[in-house]
């Protein structure tokens, strides 16, 4: 293989991942309906590949297996959330915030495991919330306000879906280590759609009808973003440092948002710009801090520097 392929693979799928958002907005689907079959229609094409490996699923510990079933519920949550956000706020604010989802995995383990959390780490995290504060508060403008406070209930919806994938992460990360992505991901996405499916039959939302143009946006949700995006970023693990993985992986919300300039007309504005930047940068300072910290741990344990992408730093579109 050339040395240069995990590089290219990576660059290709975050920018798979970007178009997300643009494929979503192309959607005239009632957002709910979106998450259902982006999640079915995923599972139904992992299940080949997870199918050999079947009996680790059913030889998983019953706390494990429920804990698998739990974190299909948070993303089920994460997409309902987040893909609603899409109708109300920007493309560029809505991904910003979804992806600040590492800062509440941070906090999240520093409660849990009580640790003292190092001074870089935590400047970095206090500068990214302050950039979501902006983006937030100041992204939605006072105009917003006076027109019913759309952009903020977006904005909000979006922090939300961060806050479900964060604890996806968490769960995520302890069952893995006993059980391949392979079958993980399609049991997560497949309870995911099983959950969605439930709240569209008690709500009365249909699940078609659809159009072949809808149909044909559901599908590519499934395979560009998902399979040629997730997947793909899991194979690059084996192959790239997990710190550079992580570096990667923010620039989805500029990916997401220079495509929705060219696609939909929609430029950020200055707010959101400046915003923007304060959240990737303080990501950016907080994973490297963290990264820097666990290596001396995993070489200790005979590890390489890979990483699980539910682990750390994830792609939530």
């Amino acid at each position: 293989m050339h040395p240069l392929a995990p590089l290219l693979a990576l660059a290709g799928a975050v920018l798979a991942i970007s178009f997300s958002s643009i494929l979503i907005r192309y959607s005239q689907a009632p957002s709910a309906v979106i998450a259902f079959y982006r999640m079915a229609l995923t599972t139904l094409l992992l299940l080949p590949w997870a199918w050999r490996e079947a009996g680790r699923v059913r030889r998983l510990p019953r706390r494990l297996l429920g804990a698998s079933v739990l974190s299909g519920i948070l993303l089920a949550g994460h997409f309902l959330t987040w893909i609603a956000s899409l109708r109300y706020t920007s493309v560029t604010a809505s991904v910003l915030l979804v992806t600040s989802h590492p800062l509440y995995v941070m906090a999240a383990d520093a409660w849990l495991l009580r640790e003292r959390v190092p001074t870089r780490r935590l400047l970095g995290a206090m500068l990214a919330l302050t950039g979501v504060a902006v983006v937030t508060f100041a992204g939605a403008g006072a105009g917003d306000l006076v027109a019913g406070g759309r952009a903020l209930y977006g904005n909000f919806l979006a922090v939300a879906g961060s806050w479900f994938f964060a604890g996806y992460i968490l769960i995520g990360r302890r069952v893995r280590q006993v059980l391949p992505v392979m079958p993980y991901t399609t049991l997560v996405y497949g309870v995911a759609a099983a959950v969605i499916a439930v709240g569209l039959a008690l709500t009365g939302t249909p699940f078609g009808p659809h159009p072949w143009r809808e149909m044909l946006l559901f599908v590519a949700l499934a395979v560009v973003p998902t399979l040629g995006g997730h997947t793909v970023l899991n194979w690059a693990l084996e192959y790239v440092p997990a710190s550079v993985v992580s570096v990667s992986i923010l620039g989805e919300p500029v990916g997401a948002s220079l495509l929705a300039w060219l696609l939909l007309g929609e430029a950020p504005t200055g707010v959101e710009l400046a915003g923007g930047a304060l959240t990737l940068a303080g990501l950016f300072v907080a994973t490297q801090a963290a990264a820097r910290e666990a290596a001396p741990a995993a070489a200790g344990a005979g590890q390489s520097e890979r990483q699980d992408p539910h682990a750390g730093p994830s792609p939530a579109g």
